[in-house]
């Protein structure tokens, strides 16, 4: 038997292997900022260089992408360009947001559905958590577009399915001027604020018990209203 000698892994691999499998496992998302190289040499136990390799590495991979005193940015596994290329078809014809809330019903019911199977306990203190942010918001009567699209992207890294996780942010991000002209242009009366909350409760009542089938139908019934609302909005903006 003829056995090939033992190399050891240099330390830069080490560092890439590590933040690579925390971005695989959904610890960061697109557009996250890594911490600064000091602070990742602090952590590994290592020298500044063997962390500028790393990145070197990750960045070469698709995964990252650093910027001139901007930091380190964890890029999307779907094509970051095909983002920005929806958002801009979006802000030009703003009915083709509908197709999107329509992609984002089949994606979304399941995301649900994957989570109410598979979410931690972890993950359930996160929607709990944005849950309260939302019930403090309608009492004090204040918008929640933000919880809103925080509560999604939780469900889907519940999911812990990176590709979904990625896939959704990258959605979200291309939507995002879209759906904070929504929610401030239909999203008006406190019964409105109500509804969504309820809507949110309803999703999250279901992960948390397990219901993949209740979790499922919860959120159709959601992004329905929310495409007969954006339905409105385009209508509105057409005017």
């Amino acid at each position: 038997m003829r056995f090939k000698p033992i190399k050891p892994k240099k330390v830069s691999s080490q560092i890439a292997d590590q933040i690579r499998e925390s971005i695989l496992a959904g610890e960061f998302t697109p557009g996250d900022k890594l911490p600064p190289e000091r602070e990742l040499a602090e952590m590994f136990g290592v020298s500044r260089p063997s962390v500028r390799e790393a990145l070197n590495i990750l960045s070469s991979a698709g995964l990252v992408l650093s910027y001139q005193g901007g930091g380190t940015v964890v890029q999307s596994l779907v094509d970051p360009n095909q983002g920005n290329s929806l958002s801009e078809l979006i802000r030009s014809q703003q009915e083709r947001a509908l197709e999107v809330i329509e992609v984002r019903k089949c994606m979304e019911s399941w995301t649900a559905f994957y989570a109410a199977q598979r979410a931690l306990p972890e993950d359930l203190r996160r929607m709990e958590e944005i849950l309260t942010g939302m019930e403090k918001n309608l009492s004090g009567q204040l918008p929640s577009e933000d919880f809103d699209a925080n509560l999604h992207i939780v469900i889907a890294r519940a999911t812990h399915n990176i590709v979904w996780l990625h896939l959704m942010q990258s959605i979200f991000d291309a939507m995002k001027e879209f759906q904070r002209g929504v929610w401030r242009a239909v999203y008006l009366t406190q019964e409105d604020h109500s509804l969504l909350y309820r809507h949110h409760a309803a999703i999250v009542a279901a992960i948390r018990a397990k219901d993949a089938e209740g979790a499922r139908e919860a959120m159709m019934h959601h992004l329905t209203f929310a495409e007969k609302r954006s339905t409105a909005y385009v209508a509105l903006k057409g005017s």
